[in-house]
């Protein structure tokens, strides 16, 4: 099969393609519109980037960072950026993205997605650092709706505004994580439809699905789940507001059988077509 073209996602459904999949997908060759990986797994090459590279001859690869930090007060990590930009020549992705977050502080690094307020500071402090990664890499970045379990009272703006002027002031694209609002509207009270409108669609390149856990009473965005009802008709009335985009099914913890995956991907593709139809 003929490596697919580098700079377009299939408008299709795909999946995050995780190790234990790795063999199954090489000798199987399933029909998946394209995979998602994370980038951090294959800094260090070796026996990673060695399959990434043969997937690659089969199917269109999207890079999801869950490292870069845009909105860590701490300098951006140039080793970190550079390792993506050397990856990127090598993979040839066709999508590149990363998370609406901070993740260090005094040069201090947290393993997690952190919120912060969505103020006009923080955006000039983000759009920098987008503008940063941007120019280094050669390609737009696809930057990540948060999942969030706090909100800020002295935000200036909802996080669909941000992201709004980001991509004007940047040129970035949006990867439009929509289990992710659903666990903010439920959690936060955020207004889903409003978010939905106050991003351009001509900015959003992307979708992920996934499912979340519930503990006491709170949605966890945990990703070891198949995708509920519920996100499912958010995704239905996102894809009628917005249009069909390449859509990602995640599961990172818990992982069924390729199988199972495979179904979440064949339903997202039917919600996509009946959209379009």
């Amino acid at each position: 099969m003929n490596r697919p073209a580098s700079n377009i996602l299939p408008c299709s459904a795909g999946i995050g393609l995780r190790a234990p999949h790795y063999a199954e997908v090489l000798e199987t060759l399933p029909a998946l519109g394209w995979v998602e990986v994370h980038n951090e797994n294959f800094y260090g090459g070796g026996a990673a980037l060695h399959t990434l590279l043969k997937v690659r001859e089969h199917y269109a690869v999207s890079l999801h960072g869950v490292g870069m930090g845009l909105a860590s007060d701490s300098p951006l990590d140039t080793q970190h950026l550079s390792a993506l930009h050397h990856l990127c020549e090598i993979i040839q992705p066709a999508a590149v993205s990363e998370h609406l977050c901070w993740n260090s502080a005094d040069c201090i690094t947290i393993n997690d997605l952190l919120p912060f307020p969505y103020t006009r500071e923080s955006l000039t402090h983000v759009a920098r650092r987008v503008e940063q990664v941007q120019e280094k890499l050669g390609r737009p970045l696809l930057v990540e709706n948060l999942s969030s379990y706090l909100s800020f009272t002295h935000s200036e703006m909802t996080e669909g505004e941000f992201l709004a002027e980001l991509t004007r002031r940047t040129g970035c694209g949006i990867l439009f994580d929509v289990e992710n609002l659903y666990v903010n509207a439920r959690n936060l009270g955020v207004d889903a439809k409003a978010f939905i409108q106050a991003i351009p669609a001509e900015a959003v390149k992307e979708y992920h699905l996934a499912g979340y856990s519930v503990r006491d009473g709170c949605l966890v965005d945990t990703h070891n789940f198949p995708v509920y009802p519920e996100v499912w008709a958010l995704y239905e009335y996102v894809l009628q507001q917005i249009g069909p985009r390449p859509t990602l099914i995640e599961w990172d913890s818990d992982i069924p059988p390729l199988s199972v995956l495979m179904g979440e991907a064949t339903k997202a593709r039917q919600y996509m077509e009946a959209c379009h139809g």
